[in-house]
């Protein structure tokens, strides 16, 4: 039987996946690297990592549309621009889909 204790968590893999690359954004591939790694490895396996980098891509794509919009005032020019940063995160969720089965192997 598998031990409940040590199955790992989507939710907090997802949020080490978007924190770290958000505190390392002056490193664009190795803090996604690195945040992917870590979130794998919180969420336990390759499955839950994957469940954790989609639900911290979607997670990222929403702060970015609601901090444009919140800055801006303005809801389509800042919706308009969370979806710039958004595409600008997409770039690096390659680095973390990577680091998410590096750290969902090594769990």
């Amino acid at each position: 039987m598998s031990d409940p204790i040590n199955k790992g968590s989507i939710p907090w893999g997802a949020f080490w996946m978007t924190l770290i690359p958000f505190l390392l954004v002056w490193l664009p591939g190795i803090g996604g690297l690195l945040g992917g790694i870590a979130g794998g490895k919180v969420a336990g396996s390759v499955g839950r990592a994957l469940a954790a980098w989609l639900l911290s891509s979607v997670v990222l794509g929403a702060i970015f549309a609601f901090f444009g919009t919140a800055l801006t005032g303005v809801i389509l020019i800042g919706a308009l621009a969370g979806l710039g940063m958004f595409v600008i995160a997409l770039l690096d969720s390659g680095m973390r889909l990577v680091g998410a089965i590096i750290g969902g192997i090594i769990a």
